[in-house]
């Protein structure tokens, strides 16, 4: 689905980083970075351009050449892994941060992800992330089509009890992200750190 999905010359989510990650990122030390269901590369683009060491995962091997083809636009180096986040080996005490933009995924491969994400990060990492609510089924604006793939606070503070949310946001926003993500949204803000 997601190679014909990014099949064409544009950007789907179009080529800006997110903006909770554009105000955010000085909270990720400077080191190594994974980004999650990270697709055309906007977001892993423009962490390398601020010094990140940047791995961008995706299920989308035509999402990642985009990446690439970004990265090379923009005079930067970022490290491609095409895997399916249901059993990509994230490793352990690994990263310096975890980003996860939009990664909406079914119930139980979230919840199994999330406890590899505990384990993969650093002590000192951050792991930040936004994504949809349930309520955003009713916004028509971007997003899986269940409920169960949206994200609430306390999906993050059941699935992530090893977590603790330095910020952690709910609320309406324009976002305006490419051709998929275009309109007003309920979302989810998170930055957390390992207790």
């Amino acid at each position: 689905m997601w190679d014909t999905e990014y099949d064409r010359e544009e950007y789907v989510y179009g080529k800006l980083p997110n903006d909770f990650l554009k105000s955010h990122y000085k909270v990720i030390p400077k080191g190594k970075v994974l980004l999650l269901a990270e697709g055309e590369g906007r977001n892993a683009v423009f962490l390398a351009k601020l010094g990140y060491s940047v791995t961008a995962v995706d299920i989308s091997s035509v999402g990642l050449k985009k990446a690439e083809k970004l990265a090379k636009e923009n005079n930067v180096i970022i490290e491609t892994v095409c895997a399916d986040l249901e059993v990509f080996d994230l490793g352990e005490n690994k990263w310096d941060g975890i980003v996860s933009i939009y990664c909406h995924l079914p119930l139980t491969i979230r919840q199994a992800l999330y406890k590899r994400i505990e384990r993969a990060i650093k002590p000192s990492g951050v792991f930040l992330l936004e994504g949809y609510r349930p309520e955003q089924l009713d916004y028509k604006t971007g997003g899986p089509p269940v409920a169960s793939m949206m994200i609430s606070k306390e999906t993050l503070i059941k699935e992530l009890p090893n977590f603790t949310f330095s910020h952690l946001e709910t609320l309406e926003r324009v976002v305006h992200e490419g051709i998929n993500h275009n309109g007003l949204g309920a979302v989810i803000q998170a930055i957390g750190t390992l207790k």
